[in-house]
């Protein structure tokens, strides 16, 4: 009898677990489907897009931990003296930290601590959490490793840093000025703000996984063995920390696995790929298909599902990026900041965020897909 109960409390735990985990279900459920029709190929998987994410989320986990990032903000955030300040420098700090720690891991670590100080000072940080959120999606796409979609873009097309750079750095700096634009909204009280100081205690392992972050960074752009980098990630960890092997987000790896067999599939589906294909052929289409269906499925599954079938790849580039802001769902990484957000606020004011939330993220995409339409014309 209570190994019944305990078998259907684990069923119960997973059946809440994915719930949570509406993108992977879908990606599951479609890789299934298709492979009804077709036989699904392990070639489909894109093995080194798999395993850089795996080192990056390992690496990223590591330095959290360890504070680097708290620590960072700590010493800046000292400097400020107004609210309007304290709201730009968090937006600063998200921004460019997402280059490297991806979106998701920068508003993970800076909205919280955004939160905690406003709250010391009672100063509503509704707004700032907001355009916290838009700088990460936006900060994010500079690099390769700033996001998921931009990792698998850039192996994918086999881009040069060149190539990958001419696209991301004008949408990028036409959304830091912005962003600042933005945060004139915010008013400018002055407060006295005493901010408790964080100490990197293991200083040795932090400088280790700083070398071993710089040689992930290196094997992103090609410079240095992927596979090679993954042995020295693993064996780092397993000495260090075994327990961050628990902190990776295998339900990020699983769905992009799950894509990649459902792209194969649909691939080897002569009609569906002819259609595709011919779809995407016509002016503009990847662009606009990029920004349109992330709105639905997530920028994530969608540079997947259209990499496969069109070689413009500025404007999936570009359009998926764009394609972060809008919904809630348009970048997986926004429903963090909202989940952290309503973890400390009542119902009324979790209205209140999707309302100011929407109108923010939805004129940000249509200002931003309008100016970058006109800049790949140019």
């Amino acid at each position: 009898m209570e190994n019944l109960r305990l078998n259907s409390q684990n069923i119960y735990r997973i059946v809440e677990k994915l719930k949570m985990e509406k993108v992977f279900c879908i990606s599951l459920a479609l890789s299934i489907f298709t492979s009804l029709f077709v036989n699904p190929k392990i070639s489909y998987i894109n093995f080194k897009v798999i395993v850089l994410l795996f080192n990056l989320m390992i690496i990223i986990s590591a330095l959290k931990e360890l504070k680097f990032m708290d620590k960072i903000a700590v010493m800046v955030l000292s400097k400020c003296k107004n609210t309007r300040m304290i709201s730009l420098i968090f937006i600063a700090i998200t921004f460019f930290a997402s280059m490297l720690v991806t979106n998701d891991v920068a508003l993970l670590t800076f909205v919280p601590l955004a939160m905690l100080t406003f709250k010391k000072v009672k100063f509503d940080p509704m707004k700032t959490i907001i355009l916290q959120t838009l700088a990460a999606n936006i900060g994010s796409s500079l690099t390769p490793m700033g996001n998921p979609q931009n990792l698998f873009l850039f192996t994918y097309y086999n881009l040069s840093s060149f190539q990958f750079f001419t696209i991301t750095i004008p949408f990028v700096g036409i959304g830091m000025f912005w962003l600042i634009l933005l945060n004139i909204r915010i008013p400018k009280e002055k407060l006295q703000l005493s901010i408790k100081n964080v100490n990197i205690e293991d200083k040795k392992r932090t400088s280790i996984y700083l070398i071993i972050f710089f040689i992930v960074v290196l094997s992103v752009f090609g410079i240095v063995n992927y596979k090679y980098t993954f042995l020295i990630v693993v064996i780092g960890v397993l000495f260090m920390d075994k327990h961050l092997i628990k902190e990776v987000d295998y339900f990020l790896l699983l769905t992009f696995i799950c894509f990649f067999i459902f792209i194969g599939n649909v691939s080897s589906i002569k009609s569906i790929q002819e259609y595709l294909h011919n779809f995407l052929q016509i002016r503009d289409m990847p662009y606009f298909s990029s920004i349109v269906f992330s709105q639905f499925i997530s920028n994530v599954p969608c540079s997947v599902l259209l990499a496969g079938f069109t070689e413009n790849w500025r404007e999936v580039l570009l359009g998926v990026n764009i394609g972060g802001m809008g919904t809630l769902i348009a970048s997986l990484a926004s429903l963090i900041s909202y989940k952290i957000f309503i973890n400390e606020n009542e119902d009324k004011k979790n209205k209140l965020y999707l309302s100011k939330f929407n109108i923010y993220s939805f004129v940000s995409l249509f200002l931003f897909t309008i100016a970058n339409y006109v800049y790949i014309h140019l």
